[in-house]
């Protein structure tokens, strides 16, 4: 398996790989593209439809979008991604039906060593990021590797996402921390 594929599988990758470094490339150069189009133009989204995977007419992209690799982001439905957000999709970022990510918003899965050694070396520790089936992310949101956000949940605006959210919760602050259960159904 090459360093490239180990990237796209959401694996343990070497960063400074040619192949890794020119995929990156690519990313970067659809990503300049998708900004200079205007957003009625339909090349946009034949761009977009080819940089992250489960794109569907329900997946609505602002612009200022920026990601690592976009086919580390897998959308599972219906999403509304608002202006400006960053996706480091070093690892897999699965994003539920009906999700809404606010503006601001940055999706990190990727981490420095905290070793100085191993941060000489470029040693990573990738995590993914799971967001749940209806979950809304208010502006500025900062989700951590490793995170998982449940069904429902509600994310309040410049919070700091630790650590993993339940289902049906409203959290808030830095870092994040549940305030209030959300009465589903009732």
């Amino acid at each position: 398996m090459t360093e490239l594929d180990k990237a796209l599988a959401g694996e343990p990758f070497d960063r400074r790989d040619k192949d890794v470094y020119l995929f990156q490339s690519k990313v970067k150069d659809m990503l300049y593209e998708i900004h200079n189009l205007k957003p009625s133009d339909p090349k946009r989204t034949d761009i977009i439809k080819e940089l992250v995977s489960g794109y569907n007419e329900y997946v609505f992209i602002e612009d200022g979008f920026r990601c690592s690799f976009g086919k580390n982001i897998r959308f599972h439905g219906m999403a509304m991604i608002n202006c400006d957000c960053t996706f480091l999709d070093t690892a897999f970022i699965d994003i539920g039906h009906c999700a809404l990510i606010g503006p601001g918003c940055k999706l990190i899965c990727t981490n420095h060593s905290v070793d100085p050694d191993e941060r000489l070396k470029g040693v990573f520790y990738d995590k993914p990021i799971a967001i749940g089936n209806n979950v809304w992310l208010g502006a500025n949101v900062t989700v951590l590797p490793g995170v998982t956000i449940g069904d429902n949940a509600v994310i309040g605006a410049g919070s700091v996402v630790t650590k993993d959210i339940p289902a049906n919760v409203v959290a808030v602050g830095n870092p994040c921390r549940v305030v209030k259960k959300i009465s589903v159904g009732a």
